[in-house]
């Protein structure tokens, strides 16, 4: 599932990882990465959707447990239809530098962290129960839009609440 696994797990080793160390560092933002199976449906969406609505409060980007190397047409039409940028979203696999990037890990495969990252650091793991549009119509794509939509902004929320504690 995920590329170089054991320099990644090397590079774990030689450092702790503190879910928010974006927030104590005013000059770099939290760095998000959003998990699906296909980087496909959902995690595009989320990537998409961060981007506009907390691009000034963190970084986001997203990838596959086993991408399909497309992002599905009704994904794209969703996004559009909302006002989001789908510009740059393409399925791809977790990559090592991408992983050991990430402050925060939002899984939505629907596998708990321990099955879909096997010998990970769990701790930056959140997992997001979000159900799969893959195959349905339009009117689920949407509905899983505004879902996840709805979470990044009780995210958004929570990393502020987190910042300004600092």
């Amino acid at each position: 599932m995920l590329i170089s696994q054991r320099n990644w797990l090397a590079r774990m080793a030689a450092s702790s990882v503190n879910l928010f160390q974006g927030m104590n560092d005013s000059s770099k933002k939290t760095s998000v990465l959003f998990v699906c199976i296909g980087n496909s449906c959902r995690s595009p969406m989320a990537e998409s959707i961060a981007l506009r609505d907390a691009g000034d409060l963190f970084e986001s980007s997203s990838a596959g447990l086993s991408p399909l190397g497309v992002v599905q047409k009704l994904t794209l039409e969703t996004l559009q239809s909302n006002g989001y940028p789908t510009d740059g979203l393409y399925s791809k696999p977790i990559l090592s530098a991408a992983w050991a990037d990430a402050d925060l890990v939002i899984n939505m495969s629907g596998y708990p962290r321990e099955r879909a990252f096997p010998r990970s650091e769990w701790d930056k793991v959140e997992d997001w129960l979000v159900e799969d549009p893959y195959g349905c119509d339009l009117a689920v794509y949407q509905r899983i839009f505004e879902d996840i939509r709805t979470r990044i902004g009780s995210l958004t929320a929570r990393l502020s609440e987190s910042a300004a504690d600092k």
